[in-house]
């Protein structure tokens, strides 16, 4: 049986946001806006839940554990697991972390996405921010998210978007042949896939946020201190060469910059819904349970 090519080098994933883990704070202030978006959203586990707090809460892709930390200041009592691919992020948060005596100490996994380490039915909220994007199987990922919660447990998660950083894109394709940037999930994709995976009542938002550079070196030194550097396994495994970069530059300015120097755009997904009740079905006689036409979704920019 033909198996379709694995897109992304899941080891290079790993040893990117490894080299990332000193400075990686420093230079993510995009992810701290979305995850603070999206730590908005735990209010709605307790209009669903009310006084009751969870027994057990998920970090994935956890970095340093920021959105571990605000779910352990929250519901202090309850289990809170921080898992991550790289390890010396999961020890840079353990350094970082502040200890409290009336709240647990965070409990640190690494593990990966695609295999999660937890028994079915064992959690009660699942956050995962900016995570996603590393992972090309998003219906198998949701399958597991759905077996690793409670019944009318609560799934937040966040990536990026399709038209993340497509002026690097089209740059780079003038410069050679060779993919440089990942190819990001549609809005429609991911609702797709949360919906074929079961969760009830989905809530789907955008962001289109623009970030502006001096010349293409900064924004390239800023992705590799992100670790958002090229995971795909059809990327060149080579250093792109002067020239190729000479052109890269010359294409992203002539077709992008101005005044205010080079933009560089960044789309985010972020999503909310619940797991359904133990045995439902994932589809109602047959028919889809939510569409998401990606043309009726709203943007807001910052």
């Amino acid at each position: 049986m033909n198996r379709d090519p694995v897109l992304f080098d899941s080891r290079q994933v790993r040893r990117s946001f490894s080299r990332a883990a000193p400075g990686y704070d420093a230079a993510a202030a995009l992810q701290r806006a979305v995850e603070a978006q999206l730590l908005e959203s735990l209010d709605y586990y307790g209009l669903q839940h009310g006084d009751a707090a969870p027994a057990r809460v998920v970090d994935l892709g956890s970095g340093l554990g920021g959105g571990a930390a605000a779910m352990r200041k929250r519901w202090p009592k309850a289990q809170v697991l921080a898992l991550d691919l790289a390890l010396p992020m999961l020890r840079e948060g353990r350094r970082r972390e502040r200890w409290h005596p009336l709240r647990r100490a965070i409990d640190r996994v690494c593990a990966d996405a695609r295999a999660l380490p937890l028994a079915a039915g064992s959690a009660d909220v699942l956050f995962s921010n900016l995570c996603l994007q590393w992972v090309e199987d998003l219906p198998a990922v949701f399958a597991g998210f759905r077996r690793v919660l409670r019944p009318g447990g609560l799934l937040l998660v966040s990536t990026f978007g399709q038209d993340t950083l497509f002026e690097l894109r089209s740059a780079f394709a003038e410069a050679d042949a060779a993919p440089h940037v990942s190819p990001f999930t549609t809005l429609a994709q991911f609702g797709d896939a949360l919906v074929h995976a079961g969760f009830r009542d989905p809530v789907i938002d955008r962001d289109l946020a623009t970030a502006r550079y001096d010349a293409l070196p900064a924004l390239m030194r800023e992705l590799r201190t992100l670790g958002a550097t090229n995971a795909l396994h059809a990327r060149r495994h080579t250093l792109t060469g002067k020239a190729r970069f000479a052109r890269a530059a010359e294409a992203y300015a002539r077709a992008f910059g101005d005044a205010r120097g080079l933009p560089a755009t960044w789309e985010t997904i972020t999503a909310m819904a619940w797991a359904p009740p133990a045995g439902a079905p994932i589809r109602d006689s047959g028919e889809e349970i939510a569409t998401f036409p990606a043309d009726r979704i709203p943007i807001r920019r910052r």
